[in-house]
């Protein structure tokens, strides 16, 4: 999206980053937005708006980092701003994965892959987190690669859909047609 801002882009007449609030929301009792800039428009949505504490913007370990600060329960969901078409049973099937065996993350696999940004954890998981930055760690698989991760498959790929590109948006778009 160049320099957009990718959250705010609009599908529909609706930021992508409504989409997924607007999904996630009934599925959670607390939801929290991590964002650097336009900081009123995403606050418009109604929910917490969190910057990253770190400068630079580091990625997306630095949002989480700082939403796992605030958070207030022992589980905590991460999803990307730019996947609209997240399912009604995410939180679920996520919860449920996580909650039947010795896992400390539950991660969403479709279509072969993992969905590493797309994961249900144990607020414990911070400590790890917080080590990981500080040694220099940015990339979510590494970090993810040094806990017992369940991955939890989604038949349909389209659910994950990341929206990049304005080919992207166009494309979404016209999935919703049908």
């Amino acid at each position: 999206m160049g320099e957009a801002d990718k959250g705010l882009q609009l599908l529909r007449g609706k930021p992508l980053v409504g989409w997924v609030a607007d999904s996630i929301a009934p599925q959670a009792e607390e939801v929290l937005i991590s964002a650097n800039r336009n900081l009123e428009r995403y606050r418009e949505l109604g929910f917490a708006v969190l910057p990253d504490s770190m400068p630079d913007f580091p990625g997306p370990l630095a949002g989480l980092q700082r939403a796992l600060e605030s958070a207030k329960h022992p589980l905590w969901l991460s999803v990307p701003c730019d996947t609209p078409f997240l399912p009604p049973d995410l939180v679920e099937r996520l919860r449920a994965a996580l909650l039947s065996g010795d896992a400390e993350l539950a991660v969403a696999a479709a279509g072969g892959r993992l969905q590493r940004v797309i994961c249900l954890g144990y607020g414990h998981l911070r400590t790890s987190l917080d080590e990981f930055i500080a040694r220099g760690g940015r990339r979510v698989g590494e970090w993810q690669d040094g806990l017992r991760l369940m991955a939890v498959p989604f038949e349909d790929e389209l659910i994950f859909s990341n929206i990049n590109t304005p080919e992207d948006l166009a494309a979404a778009e016209k999935r919703l047609n049908f």
